[in-house]
């Protein structure tokens, strides 16, 4: 396994593995692996002949500095973990100065409206600051395929939005989410919970579950109020946002149609770390 904290050293090796005719996957983190990650990196491995697995933790795509501050950071666990995945796997660990030349801020984009909803409207900033480190990711690793998981699903549709305007050559690949036992989608944030609070976030899951077992009989104004009648009942949880949207426009429902796709999006703080999650409902 080889680890690159420079960009003209990673891709010099890249471009000799490309010149044998070797696809690449693109496997872009922020450190703290966890089972869901290592999903993402053997899906990438089975379809790839190398893959590349980033570990930065992003400045500009944080809108509270506390935030950034707290986020875990383990690097050595990282790479003994994707060690015992594979010895193919190539580690890009960039300093903010090398990846952003130096000039640490965020490109603006226009989303067509992706970007404006639930996390957009909770965390500004935050996409354009994700459509950055991603494209200076795809740009410097230039891959075949780059692999991104579905708990962030608005991320995952901003990531192909931005692909598509810039009209980049690389595939978008989305990965199902991985769970905790008790239901609750892996996250890096899950490792500053207390055990008490990781098991009692399996409610949030739960919750999806049973909207979506009212999806079609129940209005999505019905479903959305019972869902937060149930968090003002939990003393451990706080509800930040449940929203009924569709899957491709990330649109909130207003009435079902037939022909779409919907999909459940909520977000909820327990003990102060702030928890995502979703759940297609058709």
């Amino acid at each position: 396994m080889r680890v690159f904290d420079q960009k003209k050293e990673l891709t010099r090796f890249l471009s000799a593995h490309k010149g044998k005719n070797g696809s690449i996957g693109l496997v872009p983190t922020m450190g703290a692996l966890h089972r869901g990650h290592l999903s993402l990196v053997k899906k990438a491995l089975e379809q790839n002949e190398l893959v590349v697995v980033s570990i930065f933790v992003n400045p500009t795509q944080f809108d509270k500095k506390d935030d950034l501050q707290k986020y875990p950071r383990t690097f050595n666990e990282d790479l003994a973990l994707l060690k015992s995945v594979s010895e193919n796997i190539v580690v890009f660990a960039p300093s903010e100065e090398e990846i952003y030349d130096g000039e640490v801020k965020s490109e603006s984009y226009q989303f067509d409206g992706l970007d404006v909803v639930m996390e957009g409207k909770y965390r500004e900033g935050h996409f354009d600051g994700v459509g950055t480190i991603v494209g200076l990711l795809l740009s410097t690793v230039a891959p075949d395929k780059a692999y991104f998981g579905e708990k962030d699903f608005q991320q995952l549709q901003i990531i192909r939005k931005m692909v598509q305007l810039k009209n980049l050559p690389y595939q978008i690949v989305p990965c199902p989410i991985e769970r905790e036992p008790h239901g609750l989608a892996m996250s890096s944030r899950n490792e500053r919970l207390s055990e008490a609070a990781r098991n009692e976030a399996g409610f949030i899951n739960k919750t999806l579950q049973t909207a979506k077992s009212k999806f079609g009989i129940e209005s999505a104004i019905y479903i959305s109020e019972w869902v937060k009648s149930q968090f003002d009942k939990n003393e451990l949880l706080e509800l930040e946002y449940f929203e009924i949207c569709d899957e491709e426009t990330l649109t909130p429902i207003s009435k079902r149609q037939t022909n779409k796709k919907y999909r459940a999006f909520i977000a909820v703080y327990a003990e102060g770390v702030r928890l995502i999650d979703n759940l297609r409902l058709n």
